[in-house]
């Protein structure tokens, strides 16, 4: 059986690793050890992160609605109750973004859902 040589999957291995990791500080942009633990923080951050990001959106446009809210006389709580027993699928997203950009619209549907 004839030998294997594997220094040409090492240096590639390496130089991807060394890919991935570029512009990081210091030792970690360099140094192999240094920088494979790096990669797998940054990957486990950015895993973890993808999923607050959803989070930290949903907090956001939950604080948009209730500032226009407070300015039509009603609160958050009551007018998402409000929504969901009169069968409202505008989501939040939507609502914050009429709260924000086109607030004589959301005045509107405030006044329709809140009527009923």
């Amino acid at each position: 059986m004839s030998r294997i040589k594997r220094g040409i999957q090492h240096a590639k291995r390496r130089r991807n690793l060394l890919r991935k990791v570029k512009g990081y500080k210091w030792g970690r942009k360099s140094k192999i050890k240094l920088a494979r633990t790096a990669m797998f923080k940054a990957g486990k951050y950015a895993y973890r992160d993808r999923r607050v990001k959803k989070r930290n959106f949903r907090r956001l446009w939950s604080l948009k609605i209730n500032a226009a809210l407070r300015e039509q006389g009603t609160t958050y709580s009551k007018f998402i109750g409000v929504l969901k027993k009169a069968n409202v699928e505008l989501d939040r997203k939507i609502l914050a973004d009429f709260a924000e950009n086109h607030p004589e619209l959301f005045k509107v549907i405030v006044t329709q859902v809140m009527k009923k």
